[in-house]
């Protein structure tokens, strides 16, 4: 099954204007803390100096993605899932949480949420299943499968660099039972919901072709070169962009309308960047006393507990990244306390729509898909997923740390 059009990336457009124009008043907002006096000049330049790499490799991972998805890999890797499954739901199941789970740790949950949707959901139509359990799975799992590496998730980079760890494997391990247990809780819920769906079974429907065997084979070798050298130590907007420049040269000679300033999410950019100069404004005016207040302190289970609950409700209230950024600190850099506060906001996000921008690309995607989900039932589904993942994460973080 080749990528269709319909799942490509030129759907999400409404989401993407409303970000960049948050994004421009944001920065507007940030230039006149600065201007102002509020956020000293140094205090900003600091600022810039810590996150440019983070950005960096955001835009260049999904230049990597978006290209690997126009290549046609991800559609090749859910056919041969399909296949490989013989005709039973429930292990085509298995393989798209294990492509959701490896999509989100290597990827990022963007990645999951606006490439792979769109694949699994064509896959199960095309062997006559129903698209919302596969759907389901990949936007939980985008969410709660971005606590395993730092680069699943810009909140996990910024966390890395609090935390001051300059080996991922480090990361891993502080994190790598609340992760698995992040991702156990919501596929046991999603097999009760589904179970009856997922007791069904299909005829694999035949596959297609790449229609570039060239850039197919680039674009794989691509990923299987690079995703590696991300969790080696070396800063990971390296391996990333030499990854970016590698397929952009190569789609600029075979296929040069895939080449296009849209593969760059500028809208993010402009997003986070105006987003952490106003935080870190906020903090200047206080904010910090006032969310400690909320959190709390200390590495006992009940402080813990406090502060991952603490970043759930933010990411619900506000998105994932304001509340990582305005929580951070008040977790300090202890690592029990950083963990906990990316399990709030890493594995929080299932309730409202806004928790993260991965969930609003991802309903984007499901309507062009025609794919009926309404948000009052997701909202219920994840008021009682939510706070039992975070918890039972934050319990397994306690236990082992």
């Amino acid at each position: 099954m080749s990528q269709e059009p319909e799942g490509r990336a030129d759907i999400p457009q409404n989401s993407h204007v409303r970000l960049a124009i948050l994004g421009a008043v944001l920065l507007a907002l940030g230039g006149l803390a600065i201007a102002t006096g509020i956020l000293p000049l140094p205090d900003a330049a600091a600022i810039a100096e810590r996150v440019w790499p983070v950005l960096l490799f955001a835009v260049s991972i999904t230049v990597v993605a978006e290209l690997a998805a126009e290549a046609g890999v991800f559609a090749a890797v859910a056919e041969r899932t399909a296949r490989a499954a013989r005709g039973r739901a429930w292990l085509l199941w298995l393989f798209v949480v294990l492509l959701a789970v490896v999509s989100t740790a290597f990827l990022s949950l963007d990645t999951t949420a606006v490439l792979l949707t769109p694949v699994v959901v064509l896959v199960a139509r095309h062997n006559g299943l129903p698209p919302l359990p596969f759907a389901l799975t990949t936007v939980w799992l985008a969410n709660t499968a971005s606590l395993l590496l730092p680069v699943s998730n810009l909140t996990n980079l910024l966390a890395l660099h609090a935390l001051g760890f300059s080996d991922p494997l480090r990361f891993v391990s502080l994190l790598i039972v609340p992760a698995t247990i992040s991702i156990v809780v919501p596929c046991v819920a999603l097999l009760l919901l589904f179970r009856r769906e997922l007791r069904q079974r299909f005829e694999p429907a035949a596959a297609v072709a790449p229609d570039d065997r060239v850039l197919f084979w680039i674009a794989a070798a691509v990923l299987v070169v690079i995703l590696p050298l991300l969790i080696t130590g070396i800063p990971v907007w390296i391996p990333a962009t030499a990854g970016a420049a590698v397929l952009a040269t190569a789609f600029a000679i075979r296929h040069r309308t895939a080449v296009k300033f849209g593969l760059l999410p500028w809208q993010l950019v402009l997003f986070a960047g105006g987003l952490f100069l106003v935080v870190e404004a906020a903090h200047s005016l206080g904010l910090t006393a006032v969310l400690a207040q909320l959190a709390g302190s200390g590495d006992s289970l009940g402080a813990l507990l406090r502060l991952s609950l603490s970043g759930a409700l933010g990411a619900n209230a506000v998105d994932n990244l304001p509340a990582y950024l305005a929580l951070e600190p008040v977790a300090g850099t202890s690592p029990a306390r950083l963990a906990a506060l990316l399990i709030g906001v890493n594995v929080g996000p299932l309730i409202t729509p806004w928790a993260s921008l991965a969930t609003l690309l991802w309903h984007s995607r499901l309507k062009a898909l025609d794919v009926e989900l309404r948000w009052s039932r997701y909202l219920v589904l994840g008021l009682v997923v939510a706070p039992v993942t975070v918890v039972a994460a934050t319990l397994g973080l306690a236990i082992t740390r």
